[in-house]
């Protein structure tokens, strides 16, 4: 079957999990000519490139960028906004750049501030894993899953096609949400449920985790992500993300008062409330 490249390089900054899938599916799909990786450690890009990830790796910034058509920030959010000042000086000119963060309102503004050279347009694909590391990337991470867009006023019309071209060709389908409006949603379903996820592991002593059954490591399976990841998206969408919390404490307080009460009556309207909204995700 014949392809054709939509890009003749694209480079990804981060290989491990996240950007390790995305160089595979590129190669996969056929959908760029060679796919450069850039890490700080070189025994990540060596992996990458044994992993079959990326074609070549560099620590070095302006040869992991250089005569790249598309640069994508596959790393922590905040340091996702320290390399916009590090790549922008060796862009060519027209480069497009993207990222895979799902904190979007500080990086797109920091982008649309900082990228003189290129053309920025955030990107947050709905996929992953709690695993972390190249070693568990796959080249159909991407297949039948959501990509979220969040294009602004400044961003250029051609470029929100060809990155919305790009995740479809992935096999994504694409959604467009503003930066604040994505952050607030994922504080809500996405966020919130990792600290809860996490502040439950904190509360149970560890001699009664031995008896924890599927139920409970299922509940708590996301406990297991990357901590780097998820203090960066505390501190960059941390005003939503308070919001939330207080939801769920409000929640949590009604909780404990009809339970001393004894007020059977509305905890089986709670939690028939709450089943009613579950059942409707189906």
């Amino acid at each position: 079957m014949l392809r054709t490249h939509i890009f003749r390089r694209v480079t990804i900054v981060g290989v491990g999990f996240m950007g390790g899938s995305l160089g595979m599916a590129l190669k996969k799909q056929g959908l760029a000519r060679e796919v450069v990786g850039i890490s700080l450690h070189q025994e990540t890009l060596d992996r990458a490139i044994k992993a079959q990830a990326i074609d070549l790796g560099f620590t070095d910034v302006r040869e992991g960028v250089a005569n790249a058509e598309l640069v994508v920030l596959a790393t922590p959010v905040q340091t996702i906004i320290e390399y916009f000042s590090l790549i922008n000086p060796h862009l060519r000119r027209g480069c497009l750049v993207t990222d895979m963060g799902s904190v979007k309102s500080e990086v797109v503004i920091k982008a649309e501030s900082l990228l003189t050279a290129g053309f920025f347009i955030g990107s947050h694909p709905l996929t992953g894993s709690e695993k972390n590391g190249v070693e568990h990337a796959h080249a159909d991470l991407f297949q039948n899953t959501r990509c979220i867009m969040t294009p602004t006023a400044k961003t250029n019309p051609v470029v929100k096609e060809k990155i919305k071209f790009l995740w479809t060709k992935l096999g994504m389908r694409v959604d467009f949400l503003s930066p604040d409006e994505h952050d607030k949603i994922f504080a809500q379903i996405s966020h919130l449920p990792h600290l809860l996820a996490y502040a439950l592991m904190e509360s149970i002593p560890p001699e009664s985790l031995r008896h924890a059954l599927q139920g409970f490591k299922d509940l708590t399976r996301i406990a297991s992500s990357s901590p780097s990841v998820w203090d960066d998206i505390c501190l960059t969408n941390a005003q939503h993300i308070l919001h939330a919390l207080d939801g769920t404490v409000k929640q949590l307080a009604f909780l404990r008062k009809v339970i001393i009460q004894r007020d059977q009556k509305n905890l089986f309207q709670f939690f028939t409330r709450a089943k009613e909204k579950q059942d409707s995700l189906h």
